[in-house]
């Protein structure tokens, strides 16, 4: 079958273009999420695997940092298989892992972010991944393939008065944002609105926003989509734009939000224009049924097929490290 090369392309200005030309492209894998997370701490590298013909059977962007005696490694979106790399994934993941030159106290994580292929899933288990599944790993996908009329139907019976009034309140326009400045102006609105989610509800995660603020509204694959109430900004939602699925990414607002339905407003009009583009799916971004009860519900209103989410696959060169290190993440 030939010598699998890995190219280093961290440099290489192609790479965006490289990557969305692939059946699993996703913003995890191209430049600007590099980017983030450089500019939070890790060290990020792009590669091409290359076959003996010098053709490209994979990408990968990878970050690292230093974590006790070892390194983290992680691998988000990724690698992202071309047509040529399907076939021959095992030999792929391979030249991936020999690159990488993993020591005896590192950790590898692969995480496809709901972007995962079949064969990448047998390559990873070929090679000895673990695959770590918690109970916060589940998404709630809506098939877009139905028409609106039963989309509708599914809807609970409030989630669909509350839509209607919404939709029939003159004060509320939906905006979808183009250009720079507007889309900046928007993130800072989100930036405001989220901050002020964290404190009046105690959660904490990973973004973040002044970090991610000019990178997340210059990228083509985000779409910035606002609700004004008589001008105002009183919700903004950012939604991860791939081929064939989009996600609800990020998403903030006010209380006037809550108060005249606007968050439902939003996602409707979002499942109008992802179904325009030819969207098969939607995904809402996750639940977590017993540590965020309102988000589910209100996610549950609108739709109750329930998938597992892609695990986190762990690899390590130590057996017992990486049994470890599987067990404790899969008991958070």
């Amino acid at each position: 079958m030939g010598h699998l090369t890995a190219t280093d392309l961290t440099d290489d200005p192609n790479w965006d273009e490289r990557v969305w030309r692939q059946p699993g492209a996703n913003i995890y894998a191209a430049r600007r999420w590099g980017e983030y997370k450089r500019r939070v701490g890790w060290e990020v590298r792009r590669i091409a695997v290359l076959g003996s013909d010098g053709h490209a059977l994979a990408y990968a962007q990878y970050q690292r940092r230093r974590c006790g005696l070892g390194h983290v490694v992680l691998a988000q979106g990724c690698p992202v298989l071309t047509r040529a790399g399907a076939p021959r994934a095992e030999a792929v993941f391979r030249a991936f892992l020999d690159h990488l030159g993993l020591r005896r106290f590192d950790l590898l994580g692969v995480n496809y972010q709901q972007f995962q292929r079949p064969e990448a899933v047998l390559a990873l288990l070929g090679h000895g991944f673990a695959p770590i599944v918690t109970a916060r790993m589940h998404t709630l996908e809506l098939d877009l393939t139905q028409g609106p009329d039963r989309l509708r139907d599914r809807m609970e019976g409030r989630w669909r008065d509350v839509l209607r009034a919404a939709e029939a309140n003159p004060d509320l326009d939906t905006v979808l944002l183009t250009e720079p400045a507007a889309r900046l102006a928007a993130f800072d609105t989100f930036s405001r609105f989220y901050a002020d989610l964290k404190r009046r509800k105690g959660f904490r995660n990973t973004l973040d926003t002044a970090a991610y603020r000019d990178l997340a509204a210059a990228d083509p694959h985000l779409l910035f989509l606002e609700v004004r109430e008589r001008g105002e900004p009183i919700l903004v939602r950012i939604v991860h734009r791939a081929a064939e699925r989009w996600t609800d990414f990020y998403v903030a607002s006010n209380e006037r939000a809550k108060a005249t339905g606007a968050g439902r407003l939003a996602v409707w009009r979002l499942i109008e224009w992802a179904r325009e583009e030819g969207c098969r799916i939607l995904d809402l971004g996750g639940i977590d049924p017993f540590g965020n009860p309102g988000v589910y519900e209100f996610k549950r209103g609108l739709c109750r097929d329930v998938v597992t989410a892609n695990p986190l696959w762990l690899f390590s060169r130590t057996r017992l490290l990486r049994r470890a290190v599987t067990g404790f993440l899969a008991a958070r």
